[in-house]
């Protein structure tokens, strides 16, 4: 009994290994497909679909994709790509275009039709009609030749050698190739339009990615209101309480002379360290003004939270937990905790 149990997990080894080759092979091909479909791309159909797009986006038109079947779920994607990054797209059914959808497209839009044959009935069916409203046309395409790329304005060569499914019949490598090509013209348009993390986020104010691309120092700091002031007299005993009774864990210095300029900044690191520094007979004695990290790292309130957190971590005098939020040079508005970052998810 014992000597099998070896030959039966290599047996299993192999098969695990068998599934991972094939996996492997899938994803290489679709790969090389891919890579095959950049190769065979023309500048000028390149640069003939991204013309349309700009124009589409400068006119404040709408880019409109269509597709049937595989090649419709492909046109969604990209529609949603677009949308994301600040061109209005939306996917029209082309048979409910037919039957009376064709109303939202206008004339300054721009039509991108997704077809692996480039023979899709619904999609012929369409073209005269998109022709009459003057509406610039994009054809992507497994065939170059076909009736979808000729009654085009611009075509885009989207041909694969075969399917990766084994009866190469099922849409795999070709999908694929689609789905690479609308991702590849989203990306080059972005950099045309010089869209910025800011522009990204107006598409995008839920989530995670929404709060790092959102969320602002001041959506998170503690008000100076909630904190507790003290004064560069005051004694150790008296900041302890302080510190504890405002269970924020950390508090401000603020100037005697100028109320609400911010001095320094205190902690409980700073307190540890302090009494491991003095001994006990020295603690009466102890003072805000020697217990603080004077001209501590402050950061302005309309700083992205996440940036903040880049500033803590990449802080080369100390860890920093606590950074103070000031206006102008040293009026302080509040605190910010790596405590209030981690519970908004962003640390």
């Amino acid at each position: 009994m014992n000597r099998s149990i070896p030959v039966v997990a290599e047996n299993a080894d192999q098969l695990d290994h068998s599934i991972v080759s094939a996996l492997t092979r899938c994803l290489q091909e679709e790969a090389a497909a891919i890579a095959a479909a950049a190769a065979r791309l023309h500048a000028d159909q390149v640069e003939g679909a991204l013309t349309l797009l700009e124009r589409c986006a400068d006119r404040k038109a709408k880019l409109v994709i269509t597709g049937v079947g595989k090649s419709g779920i492909v046109a969604r994607k990209i529609a949603a790509t677009f949308s994301s990054i600040g061109l209005m797209a939306l996917y029209l059914n082309p048979l409910d275009a037919l039957h009376g959808d064709l109303g939202v497209v206008a004339g300054d839009d721009v039509c991108l039709l997704l077809s692996n044959s480039g023979e899709t009935a619904e999609l012929l069916d369409l073209l005269p009609h998109l022709k009459r409203r003057g509406t610039a046309r994009i054809a992507l395409v497994g065939r170059a030749d076909s009736s979808l790329a000729r009654g085009s304005d611009v075509a885009l060569d989207a041909s694969v050698d075969r399917e990766v499914c084994p009866l190469n019949l099922a849409p795999t490598a070709s999908t694929a190739v689609a789905m690479a090509i609308g991702d590849a013209l989203a990306a080059v348009w972005m950099e045309r339009r010089g869209i910025s993390p800011t522009d990204f986020a107006l598409n995008h104010p839920a989530g995670a990615l929404g709060k790092q691309l959102t969320m602002t120092v001041a959506d998170l700091m503690v008000p100076v209101a909630q904190l507790p002031s003290i004064t560069p007299s005051t004694p150790l005993a008296e900041v302890i309480s302080g510190l504890t009774q405002g269970a924020i864990g950390s508090g401000w210095v603020e100037d005697s002379g100028q109320p609400g300029r911010l001095l320094g900044l205190i902690t409980d690191g700073d307190l540890r360290r302090a009494l491991r520094d003095h001994g006990p007979e020295r603690w009466p004695t102890l003072t805000a003004g020697e217990l603080m990290t004077a001209d501590p790292i402050t950061v302005s309130a309309d700083l992205l939270a996440v940036e903040a957190i880049q500033r803590m971590e990449h802080n080369r005098r100390k860890p920093i937990s606590v950074l103070p939020v000031v206006e102008g040079k040293d009026v302080l508005l509040g605190l910010l905790r790596l405590h209030d970052l981690v519970q908004a998810g962003l640390a």
